[in-house]
């Protein structure tokens, strides 16, 4: 399913995606906000990314009191 996403991606979301799974697997646990600094686009962007890989089985969300998100690989 992921293949199927990534392959009607542009190829510069698809160098987003990439970058990413490569950030998390650097850093173990990272936030949105991280992400977002790191490719230098919205929150919301990489939030929405983000949450794309999770519905994908890439990657992992725990959830904190007060609503910050922190995001693994799975």
């Amino acid at each position: 399913m992921i293949n199927h996403i990534i392959n009607t991606m542009s190829n510069d979301m698809k160098s987003h995606i990439s970058k990413i799974l490569g950030f998390i697997k650097k850093n173990k646990v990272v936030t949105s906000y991280e992400v977002a600094e790191f490719l230098k686009i919205s929150w919301n962007t990489a939030d929405s990314w983000l949450k794309e890989l999770l519905i994908n089985g890439k990657i992992e969300r725990i959830k904190k009191k007060g609503g910050l998100n922190l995001w693994m690989l799975r």
